[in-house]
């Protein structure tokens, strides 16, 4: 009996132990790196509010949080660009050791940070790391698993980002009982730990034979450089992809920094009324354990949806093509987040978390399967870092401008009520101030659609080579 043909199998069993072991590093470089950015999320407010000087008020809390967002994901998006070309030059595998090696360094030091702008800077260093992963981790599978089990595996590498994050939950949910101003800095510490990875990766991980071949001919017959912006943005065939692939991850990378990982900041309020409704009696201790325990679960069941959300997004662009399938996404992810948004309003309400999550992070598995897809081996990590990572420069502005626009839209609500409104009415009035410039940032999906009749459909297609 003849065996059954490779194209008959299913895409996991077309692959070697060499091909699992190239899957399995790049997805944990990539699970670890998000475990991290989820980890900051949970500790930011807590460690700021620990390092600052004493007497900061409330809303200098706030802001001092979402500048230590902003720094972060500048610090991300500039990691990005380095290492996406680094990766190009000298090696996936090589570059790919570098950057969890930093992310979880850094990580670990800020734990030991003595105040708020010693904090910020680790926090800065942490995102040059953690932004050179996914281009590094998208390319190194791409240019080493076989033309048909690509794509489905660069979706599952997307989905185990939510395994990261989940886990981050449940950490932060295992220290909900400690002084939040010392839990902090143990999510940090755990943060370190994948830099005990780096030790397989240099030692053990090989670098794809695609990009050798590319650099050899590079090397020998004076070809066009590798890693090279000149050659990015200089040639038009691939300055066009680049561009339009970059607005198109500027959607979908501000709408989940600037608004959907904000979901903790419409949440907390809601749990804080429950858990007193609840027990009128709660001491200020046990309110702020529940709160931490509750907002790890949201964490927890946003990116439960994500992981779904991520799997079946894979699925259906391998039937029914990138494009079609990024429209009904950025559709989606649009609706839920307004529905979210508008409509969350007690704990029997965080189902709707994980249906934002679902909507908001299925597009996140578009991009590690279409972007590598628009560029050839020598530009590969250059340009998916490139297209990823530049909208976290936008996406680093969305706390700030999400906070600006909540405080304008609040003063404006505030000075509508009455005079003799009362605390509670103000703090509601607040309240929907925040919903409201939510839902206005959520108009970031649109330019996703825009963009999209001017970006090429690659399903079906090899990668482009020269």
């Amino acid at each position: 009996m003849s065996s059954p043909s490779v194209s008959a199998l299913p895409w996991y069993r077309t692959l070697t132990p060499n091909h699992w072991f190239v899957f399995t590093v790049a997805s944990l470089a990539w699970m670890f790196d998000c475990l991290d950015q989820q980890l900051f999320i949970l500790a930011r407010d807590n460690a700021v509010k620990a390092l600052s000087a004493a007497g900061t008020s409330g809303p200098e809390l706030k802001s001092l949080s979402g500048w230590a967002q902003s720094i972060f994901v500048a610090g991300w998006a500039l990691g990005g660009l380095i290492f996406g070309s680094v990766g190009d030059r000298i090696g996936r595998a090589k570059t790919l050791s570098i950057t969890v090696l930093i992310y979880s360094l850094c990580t670990g030091l800020s734990a030991f940070s003595r105040d708020v702008t010693e904090f910020m800077i680790y926090r800065a260093l942490t995102g040059l790391g953690v932004g050179g992963v996914f281009g590094l981790a998208v390319a190194l599978v791409a240019d080493s698993l076989p033309e048909l089990a690509r794509p489905k595996a660069l979706g599952l590498l997307q989905a185990l980002s939510a395994v990261g994050n989940v886990t981050a939950g449940l950490i932060a949910m295992s220290l909900a009982e400690m002084d939040p101003m010392n839990s902090w800095k143990y999510l940090f510490w755990i943060g370190a730990a994948p830099a005990f990875l780096c030790i397989f990766i240099m030692f053990r991980l090989k670098e794809p034979v695609k990009w050798i071949a590319a650099r050899d001919a590079s090397r020998l017959t004076g070809g066009k450089a590798m890693g090279s912006y000149g050659s990015l943005f200089g040639e038009v065939q691939w300055r066009r992809p680049a561009i339009l692939g970059m607005i198109l991850c500027v959607s979908g990378v501000v709408g989940l920094w600037g608004v959907g990982f904000f979901s903790g900041a419409l949440i907390g309020p809601a749990i804080e009324n429950a858990l007193k409704a609840q027990n009128p009696a709660i001491t200020p201790a046990a309110l702020a354990a529940g709160k931490q325990w509750w907002t790890a679960a949201n964490l927890i069941v946003q990116n439960i949806g994500a992981f779904f959300g991520m799997i079946l997004f894979a699925k259906l662009a391998h039937r029914y093509g990138r494009k079609t399938v990024f429209a009904f996404g950025f559709i989606a992810a649009f609706a839920a987040t307004i529905f979210f948004y508008q409509n969350f309003q007690t704990k029997a309400d965080i189902w709707m978390t994980g249906l934002m999550g679902f909507c908001q992070l299925s597009i996140f598995a578009g991009f590690a399967i279409y972007l590598p897809e628009l560029f050839p081996t020598r530009l590969r990590s250059t340009g998916v870092s490139f297209c990823y990572n530049v909208g976290r420069f936008i996406a680093a502005t969305g706390p700030i401008t999400l906070g600006g626009l909540q405080k304008y839209l609040s003063e404006k609500a505030v000075a509508a009520l009455p005079t003799t409104a009362d605390a509670l009415s103000k703090a509601d009035a607040q309240l929907t101030a925040f919903r409201s410039a939510a839902c206005w940032l959520a108009c970031i999906y649109v330019i996703g659609l825009l963009v999209l009749p001017f970006l090429p459909e690659t399903k079906g297609r090899p990668m482009p080579e020269e």
